[in-house]
């Protein structure tokens, strides 16, 4: 098994991190949404423009899963603009072929540390994908409300909102 670093981003990482989202997401929501709506959505939130924006983005953190060669997943918090004392674990995705080999484990224990004024983090998923449910499930996330608007107003894709408190 290849040994993948966990680090931040940099500007030449973002074409990597693009195509791992592309690939992410079909594997992920075709079924569910559609390949039609999966390319939209993935062409608007993943394209380089809107990664770089969060590369740039202060009071956040933009990690990649790196084994020097190929870059396994992204992980992408920040700080709350509107909820005090909380964190936003926005992105965190693993290349479908290294799932469950401990990446995203690794990417979210790093995200974990990265906001020492953050008393808790909370996220938004797809009901439907049970294995990112059980990887939060099993880092102490809960349910604490639902949206029929994931991402971003008028999206019309519904999700849990889990959150945790943090040490």
């Amino acid at each position: 098994m290849t040994k993948f670093f966990v680090r931040t981003a940099s500007e030449r990482d973002l074409e990597k991190v693009r195509a791992l989202l592309t690939e992410t997401w079909h594997a992920t929501y075709d079924s569910l949404y559609g390949v039609d709506k999966v390319d939209e959505l993935t062409a608007r939130w993943h394209s380089i423009e809107a990664l770089r924006a969060r590369l740039q983005r202060k009071s956040a953190e933009f990690v990649v899963a790196d084994n020097g060669g190929e870059i396994a997943g992204m992980g992408f918090a920040a700080m709350s603009e509107t909820l005090p004392k909380t964190v936003i674990l926005h992105q965190l995705y693993v290349l479908p072929k290294y799932q469950r080999q401990g990446i995203g484990r690794d990417m979210f224990a790093e995200l974990e540390t990265c906001f020492p004024d953050a008393e808790r983090m909370r996220l938004e998923v797809e009901p439907e994908n049970l294995h990112a449910l059980a990887l939060y499930r099993a880092h102490g996330f809960s349910e604490v409300d639902r949206t029929s608007n994931c991402g971003e107003d008028g999206s019309g894709i519904p999700a849990l909102v889990l959150e945790k408190r943090l040490p």
